[in-house]
């Protein structure tokens, strides 16, 4: 079983590299956090993907004033997702043509939707974006979506304003991603071992 749930984190996290390539070769706007990934690619002028393995280790270490523990999971976000969005970049050129950009961002929502419903239903532990949210809900005691929508407003705002793609992508991504998450997840989620009983007599 848990050789299952470490291949489905790995593929899962791969999976969602590559939607994050697909979503920028579309070129018509990213999710929150990859707004302010790219923003800050722009103006530091490094890899997307390097900035976003650098924001997912800094994050983590905010999971120590919330008293959170990482998982394998958690380690494997930040070393997995942005080296295979780099490498899917490199090997995806950039696209001028509007209707073949519409498909990919819209393969790169649904795939993004898959992938996050696979290495959250891995149970290996959650991503550090996502720890940082569920830590913050526990320490503030305010409702998760009250801190969602606050973290991811508060970085897409700081993303834009450092030049990151904000676009029809960005709220359809917001429409989207949440329903199907709903969906896939319970398709994709690990149960948990049952121990047996043996009899006694």
């Amino acid at each position: 079983m848990l050789t299952r749930r470490l291949l489905q984190l790995f593929v899962g996290l791969s999976l969602y590299g590559v939607s994050l390539a697909l979503m920028v070769r579309a070129n018509l706007g990213l999710d929150p956090w990859d707004v302010f990934h790219q923003g800050l690619s722009q103006r530091l002028g490094w890899s997307l993907g390097t900035v976003v393995n650098v924001v997912g280790a800094l994050v983590l270490l905010l999971w120590v004033a919330l008293r959170q523990r990482p998982g394998v999971g958690t380690v494997a976000n930040i070393l997995v997702l942005g080296t295979v969005a780099d490498l899917t970049l490199q090997l995806l050129p950039p696209l001028t043509s509007l209707p073949l950009r519409a498909v990919l961002l819209v393969g790169g929502i649904v795939l993004n939707a898959a992938a996050t419903a696979a290495y959250i239903g891995a149970r290996l532990g959650p991503g550090p974006r996502d720890g940082l949210m569920t830590g913050l809900v526990k320490r503030t005691g305010r409702p998760v979506g009250w801190i969602r929508t606050s973290i991811e407003v508060t970085v897409l705002a700081i993303g834009w304003l450092l030049g990151g793609s904000v676009g029809l992508g960005t709220l359809a991504y917001a429409l989207l991603i949440g329903p199907l998450v709903q969906v896939l997840l319970p398709l994709l989620t690990v149960p948990e071992e049952r121990r047996t009983v043996g009899a006694v007599g």
